[in-house]
C-alpha cells in the first residue's frame, strides 16, 4: 500500500506531468519517497522563487502545468513571486508544499517553517488551494488544482500536505475526473461579428497572448479581411515579416493612431492590459471603435466595455469567423496602412531602442526559431517596443504584467526543458541576473545548451530614468555587478564579452550556438549616467 505523499506523485505522472522542479527539505521528504520510480525528471533550482520560475517557463513551453516542490513556509513564500508571474500571465502552475501537522496549525507555537495560516495566503495568488487532511482529500484536491490550471483562464494552484499525513497509507479510491468541457461560442455572437467584420473597411486585430499559438488561424482571418494586427508582448511571432503584421506595442502614438482610425477593432485573447496599452501611464487607452472582444474569460471580457464580447477560447471564435467570411468590404490598404504604422513606430523608439532592435534582428538571424526569454533589461524594452519574432510564443519576458525581476534565467530553464530541440536564449540585464545568478548552476547541472546573454550597463537604467523624469534625486541605482566572467568560470560556463555593437555580437553568438551545455555573452555597455 502506498503513503498519500507516494499517490500523489504516481496521480502527477498519471496527468502527463513528466518533470518536477524543487529543492528536498524535510518537509517535503514524504513526497520524494515516490519519484524515484516515478518516471518524473526532478531538477533541483537553487532558490525556491527559481523553482516557480522554471515551472513558469516550462509550462509556457510546453501547454502543460509546471510543477515545483517546496518546503512549509520560506519554501512557499519565496515561490509567491513566480506564482504572482503566472497569474499575471494566465501560466499554469502546480505548486505542492509542506505544511506543519495538523494539530499544530494555526496555534502560534513557534514550530519550525511556521505560519500564521499558509493556505490563506497561498489563495491569495493561486486560483486554488487545497490542504490534504486524509486520503479522502488527495484526489479532489489534485482534480481541483488541475481544473484551475486548466479551465477557462488558467494560473497557478496550490497544495499544501502536513507534516502527520504526507506518510499515512493511502486507500485505493476511484479517480475523479470533473468535466472539462470547452466553451462553446455564441453562434449569434459569432454571425453578428461576421457581419461587422464584413462590413468594415478599415479593420483592425489586436492579437494577444491567448491566440499566439495559432498564427494559422490570424494569418487567414487578417488576410481576408485586409487588416493589419497589433500583437502585443506574449503574442510576438504571430506574423512573422508579414505585410499585415505590426510588432509594435500599442502604447506607441504610431500604433494607438492606426488602431482609433479602424471603423472596427477585433480583440482576440488579450486582456487589453496596460502593460501593453499604456505602458507609458497616460491613464488613457487607445480609442477603439466598434471593438468586438473574444476571450476564454467572461470576467476578463466584463473589464472594459465592448460593442460585441464573445466569450470562447479565441481559436474556436477564430475558426468560426474564417468559416463565415468570404469577403470584406475593406479598402484594400490594409497592407499600406501596417506598413505606415511599423514605420511610424519604429521611427518613435528612438536611436537608442533602434538600435537595441536591431541587435535583436541580428540574434533572430544568427539563431532561427529560437525561443527568448527576458527579464527586465533593456533590450527587452526594446523589443517590447518594437521587434518582430520569428516564432509564434517564442518570445516572452516578465517586463509586463507582474514585472518579477530574476525571472529570465530560471524560466529560460524550463523552458530549455520542454523545448523540442528548440534553441533557447535567455536576455537579462545585470540587475536582474543577480537575483537569480545561482540558477546558472542548474543549467550546468542539466546540460542545457542555453545562451544566456546579460546586458550590462551597470545599474538600473530605468529606475535612474524614471526618477529624472519627476525630478527625484537618482539613489540606489548603481549597484556594483559582478565580474561575469569570473561567475561564468565559478559555473564551469563558457564565457565571452563583447562590445554592444551587431558585428561583435554576431560573432560571439555564433560561437556560442557551436559550444554545447549552457553559455553566458557579456555584452558591456557603456554605464548610464544619471543627471540632475
Amino acid at each position: 500500500m502506498s503513503s498519500i505523499g507516494e499517490e500523489l506523485v504516481f496521480q502527477l505522472a498519471k496527468r502527463g506531468v513528466d518533470t518536477v522542479f524543487g529543492i528536498p527539505g524535510v518537509h517535503t521528504v514524504e513526497l520524494y519517497r515516490g519519484l524515484a520510480g516515478s518516471g518524473i525528471r526532478h531538477v533541483t533550482p537553487r532558490h525556491e522563487q527559481g523553482a516557480g520560475f522554471m515551472a513558469d517557463g516550462y509550462a509556457r513551453v510546453s501547454g502543460r502545468p509546471g510543477v515545483a516542490f517546496v518546503i512549509t513556509g520560506p519554501g512557499l513564500t519565496n515561490t509567491l513571486t513566480a506564482m504572482g508571474q503566472a497569474r499575471a500571465d494566465s501560466v499554469p502552475m502546480l505548486v505542492v508544499s509542506g505544511v506543519n501537522t495538523l494539530p499544530s496549525l494555526g496555534k502560534g507555537m513557534g514550530h519550525l517553517h511556521e505560519l500564521p495560516d499558509q493556505q490563506a495566503l497561498a489563495s491569495l495568488v493561486a486560483l486554488s488551494s487545497e490542504r490534504i487532511e486524509t486520503g479522502g482529500d488527495l484526489l479532489p484536491a489534485i482534480e481541483a488544482a488541475f481544473q484551475a490550471c486548466s479551465a477557462e483562464r488558467p494560473g497557478p494552484a496550490h497544495i499544501e500536505i502536513p507534516l502527520d499525513v504526507a506518510g499515512d497509507a493511502f486507500d485505493a479510491q476511484t479517480d475523479i475526473q470533473m468535466d472539462r468541457e470547452g466553451i462553446a461560442p455564441d453562434e449569434h455572437k459569432i454571425a453578428r461579428a461576421v457581419e461587422m467584420l464584413q462590413s468594415a473597411k478599415r479593420p483592425v486585430i489586436l492579437a494577444g497572448g491567448g491566440i499566439r499559438k495559432s498564427p494559422d488561424l490570424v494569418r487567414e482571418l487578417a488576410e481576408k479581411l485586409g487588416a493589419p494586427v497589433v500583437q502585443t508582448v506574449n503574442a510576438r511571432g504571430l506574423l512573422h515579416s508579414h505585410p499585415l503584421g505590426i510588432p509594435a506595442s500599442p502604447s506607441l502614438q504610431a500604433v494607438r493612431d492606426l488602431i482609433g482610425s479602424a471603423d472596427v477593432v477585433l480583440a482576440a485573447g488579450t486582456e487589453l492590459g496596460p502593460t501593453d496599452y499604456d505602458m507609458y501611464a497616460t491613464g488613457t487607452m487607445p480609442h477603439m471603435r466598434n471593438l468586438i472582444r473574444v476571450d476564454i474569460s467572461e470576467e476578463q471580457l466584463a473589464r472594459h466595455p465592448s460593442a460585441l464580447a464573445i466569450h470562447g477560447d479565441a481559436a474556436d471564435v477564430l475558426t468560426g469567423l474564417n468559416a463565415a467570411i468570404q469577403t470584406s468590404l475593406n479598402d484594400g490598404t490594409g497592407a499600406q496602412r501596417a506598413d505606415q504604422s511599423r514605420q511610424r513606430a519604429f521611427d518613435e523608439i528612438g536611436p537608442e531602442m533602434q538600435q537595441l532592435t536591431l541587435l535583436l534582428n541580428a540574434m533572430r538571424d544568427v539563431v532561427p526559431e529560437a525561443i527568448v526569454v527576458g527579464d527586465s533589461a533593456q533590450p527587452i524594452y526594446a523589443g517590447n517596443l518594437y521587434y518582430d519574432h520569428d516564432r509564434p510564443g517564442g518570445w516572452f519576458n516578465a517586463a509586463t504584467g507582474f514585472g518579477a525581476l530574476g525571472y529570465g534565467i530560471p524560466a529560460a530553464i524550463g523552458a530549455a526543458l520542454a523545448a523540442d530541440d528548440a534553441p533557447v536564449i535567455c536576455i537579462t540585464g545585470d540587475g536582474g541576473a543577480q537575483f537569480s545568478l545561482p540558477e546558472l548552476m542548474a543549467a550546468k547541472d542539466e546540460g542545457l545548451p542555453i545562451i544566456f546573454i546579460v546586458w550590462n550597463n551597470h545599474g538600473y537604467q530605468e529606475i535612474e530614468t524614471s526618477m529624472q523624469a519627476v525630478s527625484v534625486t537618482v539613489v540606489g541605482c548603481d549597484p556594483t555587478p559582478p565580474d561575469f566572467k569570473a561567475v561564468a568560470a565559478s559555473c564551469a560556463i563558457p564565457f565571452c564579452v563583447c562590445p554592444p555593437e551587431t558585428e561583435a555580437f554576431v560573432s560571439a553568438l555564433k560561437t556560442a550556438t557551436e559550444t554545447p551545455g549552457p553559455v553566458m555573452i557579456e555584452i558591456r555597455a557603456p554605464k548610464f549616467t544619471a543627471t540632475n
